[in-house]
């Protein structure tokens, strides 16, 4: 049998195992199992049509085997980074948030911000408001609810 296809088949599982390393999820490397798989198909001469069965069977296996465990290893991003640590965080006007003007000012733990009201209305220096969204930057905000 082609040769050729025994190591297109190992050079594809090297390039997914080598793309895993930079990417998460453990997802390319399941592929290369597969790929691996295959490639030991068509070193023992089996035909191309069972070397890409087995490719895509051992490739299905093994990222339903994977999933559990990736979701277990790299778990949801807690964790907020940037700008978008401040969403959701409570903040006070120090200058009236004016749409009219497209001015307004908060703090946010020792930050200040522009800001503008997310439902565009006018909001007192001295509100406490929440974070609703960042652009550009610029916080939007809304009144908190009631602390009660």
């Amino acid at each position: 049998m082609d040769q050729w296809l025994s190591w297109l088949w190992v050079a594809m599982a090297v390039i997914f195992a080598v793309a895993e390393i930079f990417t998460a999820g453990f997802f390319l490397i399941c592929f290369g199992i597969g790929a691996a798989a295959a490639a030991a198909m068509a070193f023992l001469g089996f035909a191309p049509v069972i070397q890409l069965a087995v490719f895509v069977g051992v490739s299905v296996v093994a990222v339903y085997v994977a999933r559990p465990f990736a979701d277990r290893v790299s778990g949801p991003n807690t964790h907020q980074v940037g700008i978008d640590r401040v969403i959701g965080q409570q903040a006070m006007v120090l200058e009236t948030i004016d749409p009219a003007r497209g001015r307004g000012l908060v703090r946010v733990g020792q930050e200040r911000w522009s800001a503008q009201a997310a439902d565009g209305a006018p909001i007192a220096a001295g509100t406490v408001v929440e974070v609703v969204s960042v652009e550009g930057a610029h916080l939007k905000v809304r009144t908190a609810p009631a602390q009660g």
